[in-house]
């Protein structure tokens, strides 16, 4: 049947064959090489019809594949009428444009797939601002080859040129190409006052303990969140859920509150574009005080998903930031004996369900134990008639031992190393009789 008169309900979607090609320094997932690309495109809204893996050591510079590969995947999107062939791989720009030529249909390669998502998913005007720098920036090197068809003269002599076209001369692909790096320019302008604001905001925030999650696409981070903080972020079981930071207190003791944010997730390979557009987005997991990486312990490539963030950190300079791993969705594990390896391999992580609150306590306990680190006892003195001191105390510091005299109180308090320093704006009605680290 003729794809362009199909009337099936199908035909809002488009019909995509999938082509992955595992290369010597692939991480694709040994039991289902082509589940995540699967994934990616069933989120951009795609049907899949039919997928093609192949193993190669070297590249092929014109096709990717090499032309015999190159004509069998003209045959299988023909025979199953594919609007669209996405490839698990980055492609140069040529390659794509030689493989339409054999394939005759459209090409997308696994940076593009994951831009495009990232533009349907952008709902806040940073948001869509750093996602369309990002494919700009994708863009921009490959309008020689997306253009060859307008590869015409904007100018001419009087004689040949029509009305409104007559002037110096100029081909699209330059008009194009200067429209396209003004409009980037215009973007990092504005997305650089977006970062100083956000900056700003964040260092604002240094007074408390900032905790950040990360971890690969869907692995329960917002799930988590909403646990602990009753956020309300949205949670789906797909691709990408959040793009956007959320960020919310979260009271881990009785006197001990945190920030906690919610950040994008990361995939295998994430586009480098992707990446620096979305600093700003990432500037909380950048400026934490510590990461809670939440992994998927029941996904049979969940240790490659840990490497993948491990790498986007390190991109970020946070490789070395202090963390905790969670292995989250412990309920739909089927193995134990596998889940216990893996907590094994793992020294320090948490076995956790953010759906069931399976593990939960003890990942506080731990979280705990990282906030106390950075916190003082103290022996206080205090002017209890200042009702603005006492209030700050309640707030700020865990309170005990109290031994009231006419006009003041002896207490023993522990608090934030940066809430104790603040303590000196309430001189002379505080007076810090002893201070010594919570872990002395």
């Amino acid at each position: 049947m003729n794809k362009l008169i199909r009337t099936d309900l199908a035909v809002s979607r488009e019909r995509a064959l999938l082509v992955c090609i595992e290369r010597p320094d692939s991480r694709l997932d040994p039991h289902d090489p082509l589940g995540e690309l699967r994934s990616l495109a069933k989120t951009a809204g795609a049907l899949v019809v039919d997928e093609m893996f192949g193993k190669r050591r070297k590249i092929d510079p014109a096709y990717y594949v090499g032309s015999g590969k190159a004509e069998e995947i003209a045959e299988r999107a023909e025979a199953a009428e594919a609007d669209v062939v996405i490839f698990d791989n980055d492609l140069s720009p040529a390659q794509v444009r030689d493989l339409e030529g054999v394939i005759d249909c459209k090409v997308l390669d696994r940076s593009e797939l994951i831009l495009d998502i990232f533009a349907s998913r952008a709902q806040t005007h940073q948001a869509r601002l750093q996602v369309e720098l990002a494919q700009l920036e994708y863009t921009y090197p490959r309008l020689r080859h997306m253009w060859t068809h307008l590869e015409r003269i904007a100018g001419g002599a009087a004689a040949m040129a029509g009305i409104g076209t007559r002037g110096p001369g100029e081909k699209q692909i330059e008009t194009d190409r200067r429209l396209a790096q003004r409009r980037v320019t215009d973007l990092k302008r504005a997305i650089a006052q977006i970062d100083q604001r956000k900056v700003r905001t964040i260092q604002g925030r240094s007074e408390m303990f900032r905790i950040c999650l990360v971890g690969y696409t869907n692995a329960g981070k917002s799930t988590l969140m909403n646990l602990l903080t009753d956020a309300g972020v949205l949670t789906e079981d797909r691709l990408f859920a959040t793009l956007d930071t959320k960020t919310r207190k979260w009271r881990v003791g009785p006197a001990v509150m945190t920030l906690l944010s919610d950040t994008v997730g990361f995939v295998r390979d994430l586009p480098h574009h992707l990446v620096a557009s979305f600093r700003a987005t990432l500037e909380e997991a950048i400026n934490a005080d510590l990461l809670l990486h939440v992994a998927d312990a029941s996904h049979a490539d969940v240790e490659n998903q840990i490497k993948s963030v491990f790498a986007v950190l390190a991109e970020l300079g946070c490789k070395d930031k202090d963390q905790i791993l969670l292995l989250n969705k412990a309920d739909r594990v089927k193995d134990p004996a596998m889940l216990t390896a893996l907590a094994a391999a793992y020294r320090g992580s948490r076995v956790i369900s953010a759906v069931n609150a399976l593990g939960i306590e003890e990942m506080i306990e731990d979280v705990l134990a990282r906030v106390e680190r950075g916190r003082v006892s103290l022996t206080l003195r205090a002017d209890f008639r200042n009702g603005r001191l006492m209030q700050y105390l309640a707030q700020h510091a865990e309170l005990s031992s109290h031994q009231w005299g006419p006009q003041t109180v002896d207490m023993q308090a522990v608090m934030a190393v940066a809430d104790a320093d603040r303590l000196a704006q309430f001189v002379p009605d505080v007076r810090v009789l002893d201070r010594s680290a919570v872990d002395e």
